[in-house]
């Protein structure tokens, strides 16, 4: 369930960028700023969540393995 929210989160972030260029090219400056920063703080949660920390494990798989019992 995880892989999929991350997954819908990146297909967003492009999704902003791509509205963001096209906000931009017809003049608009306000509305492209916040979504290019949106899809910044999103691109920034899938970096944090799927980043390996030293001991090689992410938050993802940590997530996915479940409690320790």
């Amino acid at each position: 369930m995880l892989d999929a929210a991350l997954s819908l989160m990146m297909l967003a972030a492009i999704a902003l960028v791509g509205g963001a260029a096209f906000l931009l090219r017809r003049g608009e400056r306000k509305r492209p700023a916040l979504m290019l920063t949106l899809a910044g703080v999103m691109i920034m949660n899938l970096i944090i969540w799927t980043l390996p920390d030293k001991s090689g494990t992410t938050l993802a798989g940590q997530a996915s393995a479940g409690p320790q019992q």
